[in-house]
């Protein structure tokens, strides 16, 4: 049997898979079981920041593991790689962002947000954005999308409430006193690359202060250089000071790994026993992400990604005004780009045939497909993959 046939039969499967088996990668390429090479825009749905196989990523996941890869009574005793990667992540965090505990995911990063908002405030009540994706678990699914999302999973989240991304107007109306916390992406990536404008992070921001309500940022995909800047916050024209945000996916280019950090005023309020995990922060993933985060601050990716952002946006502009009666609108920031089809039913068919042509991307829901490269993506490989992209739409057109 295949290895489709395998998973098909002996797996579960939540989703409509694309018919590809891959076996290794190198940079911004992968190679499939019949030894086919694609180009990959999805980085694993943005954790390959480094791209496949990086050198660094390598060698300090070998270096690790032959050291250790998970301490004696995990959490219950110091780890120095640990205490490394809090030295520096703090280097870049928003500096009000005093202590850091280290998870395995975003959307236990964001669960455990919501549960220490609700314990350390005592209100219940929390605001989020329709579109909005934190993750998977009941928690973190009570806050995404919507109530047709919700509703689906029984019984729903008490007291949580969907306002539309980017609406000060609405969020001012819902905000109260009883509101524990508000959780935001400062651009919606599942929602289908949503960006606000620029002000509407700040004034959500004060919204939470005059209220006393905690400010959740979820920088699980934006964070990490992904927008050009280290955290999407930083896009803001005035300063985001977040009471938790919450980071994965890029922060260790595709190990499992996550972070949420507090500001000093909500870390006094935590008490022994409100969290805790079997692999939080274990050593080989504080070591890579150690590694990550050092490469991104020394060759300063952050600049690289700004630039080939613009190069990648000025590209799909290009294809839009080539093709407006199939594209409906073209949205990006940095690395993080999607393209909305007028017809959402052709977001599958395109992303199927993107991949024949040798063309990895990301079909999201509301007919919208994702550009995700790595962080380290040439100019030639974005010049190639819109020109792949092109003679797909031309072929639907």
């Amino acid at each position: 049997m295949s290895t489709i046939d395998i998973e098909n039969s002996l797996g579960i499967t939540f989703c409509e898979r694309l018919p590809l088996a891959f076996t290794h990668g190198s940079g911004t390429r992968v190679w499939d079981e019949a030894g086919k090479q694609y180009l990959d825009f999805t980085s694993g749905w943005g954790v390959t920041c480094l791209g496949h196989a990086h050198p660094v990523v390598v060698s300090t996941l070998a270096a690790q593991a032959a050291r250790l890869m998970q301490s004696p009574n995990a959490g219950f005793v110091y780890s120095p790689e640990r205490a490394a990667l809090l030295q520096t992540l703090q280097a870049v965090l928003p500096a009000n962002l005093t202590n850091t505990f280290f998870c395995n995911s975003g959307a236990e990063a964001n669960d455990a947000a919501l549960k220490l908002a609700r314990k350390l405030t005592g209100k219940r009540k929390v605001v989020t954005t329709l579109g909005a994706f934190h993750g998977r678990s009941f928690n973190t699914l009570s806050v995404s999308r919507g109530t047709d999302n919700t509703g689906r999973y029984l019984p729903q989240m008490p007291e949580v409430v969907f306002v539309p991304h980017g609406d000060v107007e609405a969020m001012a109306r819902t905000i109260d006193g009883d509101t524990a916390a508000v959780i935001v992406e400062p651009v919606q990536g599942e929602g289908g690359v949503r960006i606000p404008a620029d002000f509407w992070l700040g004034e959500v921001q004060d919204l939470c202060r005059a209220h006393r309500t905690l400010l959740i940022i979820d920088e699980i995909q934006t964070g990490f250089c992904r927008t050009g800047k280290f955290f999407a916050l930083e896009h803001s024209p005035v300063t985001i000071k977040p009471d938790i945000m919450t980071m994965a996916k890029g922060i260790a280019c595709g190990f499992p790994f996550a972070a949420f950090a507090v500001s000093a005023d909500v870390n006094a309020l935590i008490q022994k026993d409100d969290h805790g995990g079997t692999y939080c922060g274990n050593p080989l993933g504080c070591s890579l992400a150690t590694a990550v985060i050092g490469y991104l601050e020394r060759h300063n990716v952050a600049s690289r990604v700004q630039l080939s952002g613009s190069f990648l946006m000025q590209a799909l502009h290009g294809l839009w005004q080539q093709f407006p009666d199939l594209i409906k609108q073209v949205r990006g920031l940095g690395l993080l780009c999607a393209l909305e089809l007028h017809d959402h039913a052709l977001a599958r068919p395109l992303t199927l045939r993107c991949a024949e042509q040798g063309l990895l991307v990301v079909p999201t829901r509301n007919g919208v497909i994702r550009l995700l490269p790595d962080l380290l993506v040439s100019r030639a490989d974005l010049e190639t993959a819109v020109a792949i992209f092109r003679e797909v739409l031309q072929a639907a057109a």
